[in-house]
């Protein structure tokens, strides 16, 4: 890439921020890295990454306008994911999401709008459509809180939408479903799943199983940022990344055994349940946007994305960072 663009990802030392600071030093871009402040200087998922060294890594508070306006000081354009995402725990505190989610993107879209960047990208969920009302699941589709995780998704996202259309703020939302791969938390269900067959366990402990999700590797998510990011007809709305298809959470499982050539059992738990009224029964995204409007095409299929998250859990001391035995929420 000859202009060098300068941007900014926020949230780029977790789970797929990390994967996307790998993919946007690779394809050229000048990275500087916002996340979280912590005394041990920290630099969570790219501490073991080999382009550490070829970006700037700043530590702020997404919640603290003034180290957010700091950080975006010079660039052409900010990525958005530093968030809040663990649904269980939003239950319990939602007024860290509602400072986290809603009041960080404001901090950025308000130093975007000072600095005249050029683009903006926010960082949605499909979790925002709540249960899937049709089938696949378009732009179009309602908004619903289900909980209080997405109501503040569904905040940022209309705040960001409000700039677009007040401050004619160059915004983009990147939409994607249910995100896996190497480096997720165990608070997901992939990892936990195979964190639990690799313990040793026959019998695994999970919460409903009927539920269906629409599952993206990693790094045919960030292909998908990427080219939402080089896009010309993605501003002012929201683009869904997604494969178009489903599985149900109890096949995903019965589909990890196989891979793992384990034999398992299913036993149900109620601590890692999402209540009735909370849980999002289908996710199925429809990706026509992105497909029409960009060169986007998910090089990954399910079964070989889970294997390659399986063999990375297993490797070296990836799986000790997993407490199988224990809830997380």
């Amino acid at each position: 890439m000859s202009n060098r663009k300068s941007i900014v990802i926020t949230g780029g030392t977790g789970f797929i921020g990390s994967h996307l600071t790998e993919l946007m030093v690779k394809e050229g871009y000048k990275v500087t890295v916002f996340d979280r402040y912590n005394p041990n200087n920290d630099w969570g998922w790219l501490e073991q990454s080999e382009c550490k060294n070829d970006c700037n890594i700043i530590l702020g508070d997404i919640r603290d306008y003034d180290s957010v306006h700091k950080a975006l000081a010079g660039c052409d354009a900010v990525l958005h994911l530093a968030a809040l995402i663990g649904i269980p725990y939003s239950y319990i505190s939602p007024l860290a999401y509602i400072r986290t989610n809603i009041e960080g993107t404001y901090n950025v879209l308000e130093a975007a709008k000072a600095y005249d960047l050029d683009q903006v990208l926010i960082t949605s969920t499909s979790e925002v459509y709540g249960s899937a009302q049709y089938s696949p699941i378009d732009e179009s589709h309602p908004l619903v809180g289900q909980s209080p995780y997405s109501a503040t998704k569904i905040s940022a996202d209309q705040l960001a939408i409000s700039y677009w259309r007040s401050f004619n703020l160059p915004v983009k939302i990147v939409r994607p479903f249910n995100t896996y791969g190497p480096r997720q938390s165990a608070r997901a269900i992939i990892p936990t799943i195979i964190s639990q067959l690799l313990s040793g366990k026959e019998e695994i402990s999970l919460g409903n199983l009927s539920p269906t999700r629409d599952l993206t590797f990693v790094k045919d998510t960030c292909a998908g940022f990427h080219e939402i990011y080089m896009g010309t007809s993605f501003f002012g709305g929201a683009t869904n990344i997604g494969m178009n298809n489903q599985i149900s959470i109890g096949d995903l499982a019965s589909l990890i055994a196989d891979l793992m050539g384990k034999n398992i059992s299913i036993t149900h738990s109620s601590q890692r349940a999402r209540g009735i009224q909370t849980e999002v029964d289908q996710l199925i995204c429809d990706n026509s946007r992105l497909l029409t409007a960009s060169m986007w095409r998910p090089e990954y299929s399910l079964t070989n994305g889970l294997q390659e998250t399986i063999d990375w859990i297993n490797k070296g001391e990836n799986l000790s960072r997993y407490k199988e035995e224990r809830y997380n929420v």
